[in-house]
């Protein structure tokens, strides 16, 4: 492989000043745009390829201007040509006519936010998270007895966890299932509004059964949170069972092709084998029995079960951003505006350095998410596959899944909004499908874990894993330790890390330049903030009296947005990280750009933390100046193969369905300049005032 990775190749000095880069001049090489499109697609690239397939079908795809009732309708057609065509069965035990395959059913599941966002999530409810609380939270009874009706979809289902009371606070929900030893039953009930469950997909219209999630009681004693699978309506009139009532949510700012709606109980009677038993028990004379001794952490293995929620958001994420960036990158390499160096042409809105940084970054920021999520895919699958399925890797997997799972959410929004902007009014109409996808996918910040909530999970297992390096510490190893912080920190306050940076770089921008764009460098910067970070909080954490769970709770709010952010930068980090590592097993002018697009996700990072890296004696004055000026020069680099950058992501036209993005625009531009031309030609073009004047 050639050493794209040294950055020993220097990036010309004047390409970030030239005034406008008109037409910049293609290379005599070009990223193998087949071979990094495969790479894309990753290990289950079958399965994406035909989701893909299905996307490209109108018969799955999205009829922008239904009425609510007719999306929904729309919706549950759909989903019946899912299970006929047998997709949705992939993660299911082969036993029971499935495919065991959890990376691929996952895979093939985000693709399909190309047809329809509410189809996705409709699938998801029905089969992640209904059908997949029973596979994962139930024994052999439940497989063999509820799942495939379940699987057919003769059993619409809702997923009755989140309260009106209580969102991502699980734990705290208000429903509570009492055993009655003398009938064998448990005893549903939501004793106050609040307890109501509420945002649930299939709830409104199309649900006859639901798992609820309630807390189960039995002598007297609170066992916590457990899953019950409940019927709620009759299956022939489509009305609710006695004792279940409800409510449609009615019209959402996004998804309106699911029926969400809420549902409560009073005192609903289910039989003791309706509990799904896996992780918790209760006998006939309700003696309760689980194989995880600790309330706890019976709780969040319950929870972890039903990650691959989260796995599939952020790969959808991933999915919509591609889709985004290639209906905008496609439409400026088209669209011209403004005669800023000619006379005669309007200049091509991707030419404009302004348009180049708020697209490329994102692309760059794209592929990082992408490749990104292959790895938590691959983590999924090897957990739930049973092949690396243990306590830790169950651990590091949760912690991906949800620092992921947050940026790419925000991240899809934000690329989502910007292509929008940078597609100017066009971008704004419906059949262009941005503002749409915007909207659908704006609960995704939300759901299957609120992004803030699920930061902060993430910064205290960087605090606990921080911790861990001590236990067992001897006293001289915890005074090593000691001495290594307070000399970082000493060299931070005094500068210097800065003077060691200005000495290595000879006071020369170029150098500079060159060593951010250098593996280790960017490896040492992204790793510093996180540890650095994490070091503080525990710092400031370290003198809490244990046991005193309101001085606790205090200094954990104390430093809640500090932890929040350093989950932000650990995600970040392994975003880098994994961009890296696809980079670095590619060759020739593919390696060489995506070494650029790499560089430009680490720079971009350092940009948008200028501030910390500073204050903290990070990054040296010299070598914080030209960030944004080597950013500026990734740019120019990058241009000429924007449009390969984004074809590489595998999306034709019946994708994207987005007229903007079909080429009609670069016809409507040839069509005007050769107008103009054939004016000029003819002599019959007015002249121009000011021309005029000057005449």
């Amino acid at each position: 492989m050639v050493d794209t990775l040294s950055a020993s190749e220097p990036l010309e000095a004047d390409e970030a000043h030239t005034p406008l880069d008109l037409e910049p001049k293609p290379r005599t090489a070009a990223i193998d745009v087949d071979w990094l499109g495969r790479d894309l697609l990753g290990t289950w690239a079958e399965r994406r390829l035909a989701a893909r397939a299905k996307a490209a079908n109108p018969d799955y795809q999205r009829i922008p201007n239904q009425t609510m009732a007719e999306h929904r309708a729309r919706a549950f057609g759909q989903l019946r040509l899912l299970v006929d065509d047998g997709a949705v069965l992939v993660a299911f035990p082969k036993e029971l006519g499935g495919g065991d395959d959890h990376g691929g059913n996952i895979a093939g599941f985000e693709e399909l936010v190309l047809a329809d966002p509410s189809l996705q999530i409709k699938s998801g409810v029905q089969y992640g998270l209904f059908g997949a609380a029973v596979l994962h939270l139930g024994t052999t009874h439940h497989h063999e007895t509820l799942l495939p009706p379940i699987m057919r979809f003769d059993v619409p289902g809702a997923f009755a966890m989140t309260e009106t009371g209580h969102g991502s606070d699980v734990a705290s929900i208000g429903t509570t299932a009492t055993y009655d030893e003398a009938t064998e039953e448990f005893v549903i009930h939501t004793p106050f509004r609040g307890a109501w469950k509420d945002y649930l997909g299939n709830a409104a219209n199309d649900g006859i059964a639901a798992v609820v999630f309630a807390k189960l009681v039995t002598k007297g004693v609170d066992h916590g949170v457990h899953a019950f699978y409940v019927d709620i309506r009759d299956p022939e009139t489509g009305e609710f069972l006695p004792g279940i009532g409800g409510e449609d949510d009615g019209f959402k700012g996004g998804l309106n092709g699911i029926d969400n709606g809420r549902l409560h109980f009073d005192h609903v009677r289910v039989p003791r084998r309706n509990l799904l038993n896996r992780y918790g028990d209760v006998a006939a004379d309700g003696t309760y029995s689980s194989p995880i001794e600790s309330p706890g952490r019976r709780f969040f293995t319950m929870l972890g079960t039903l990650v691959q929620g989260r796995v599939s958001l952020d790969g959808a994420s991933a999915v919509a951003s591609k889709a985004a960036l290639a209906i905008a990158i496609r439409y400026g390499s088209e669209r011209r505006q403004f005669n800023a160096a000619s006379d005669v042409e309007e200049e091509v809105l991707l030419d404009y350095r302004r348009h180049q940084k708020r697209l490329f970054t994102r692309l760059a920021e794209t592929y990082a998410m992408s490749y990104a999520h292959e790895r938590l895919l691959t983590e999924f699958d090897g957990v739930f596959s049973g092949r690396t399925d243990t306590p830790e890797a169950r651990e590091d997997l949760e912690t991906l899944a949800a620092g992921l799972k947050s940026l790419s959410t925000w991240a899809a929004l934000d690329t989502l909004q910007e292509a929008r902007e940078a597609c100017g009014g066009a971008g704004f109409l419906a059949e262009n499908r941005l503002t749409l996808l915007r909207a659908d996918m704006d609960i995704y910040a939300t759901f299957e874990g609120d992004n803030t909530v699920l930061l902060q999970l993430v910064g205290k297992r960087l605090l606990g894993d921080f911790a861990k390096q001590f236990k067992g510490a001897s006293a001289a190893q915890l005074a090593q330790f000691a001495a290594k912080e307070f000399a970082g920190r000493a060299a931070a306050q005094v500068g210097l890390h800065q003077v060691a940076q200005d000495v290595r770089d000879l006071g020369l921008p170029a150098t500079a330049s060159r060593a951010l764009r250098t593996t280790s460098v960017q490896r040492e910067l992204l790793t510093d903030r996180v540890e650095t970070m994490v070091a503080e909080i525990a710092g400031r954490l370290r003198h809490v009296p244990r046991g005193d769970a309101a001085k606790t709770a205090k200094a954990f709010n104390n430093v809640q947005n500090e932890l929040i952010e350093a989950a932000r930068a650990w995600a970040e980090l392994q975003q880098w990280k994994a961009l890296t590592e696809a980079v670095e097993r590619m060759t020739g002018e593919t390696a060489r750009v995506m070494t650029w697009v790499r560089d430009l996700f680490a720079l971009t990072l350092l940009e948008r933390h200028l501030a910390w890296y500073l204050s903290n004696g990070r990054l040296s004055g010299s070598r914080a100046k030209v960030v944004g000026s080597t950013i500026e020069r990734l740019l120019v680099k990058i241009r000429p193969h924007a449009l390969d950058l984004v074809a590489a992501f595998g999306l034709e036209d019946e994708h994207l369905r987005a007229p903007i993005a079909s080429g009609a625009e670069g016809l409507r531009q040839a069509e005007a300049m050769a107008y103009y031309e054939e004016q000029r030609a003819a002599g019959t073009l007015p002249t121009p005032e000011k021309q005029a004047k000057r005449g």
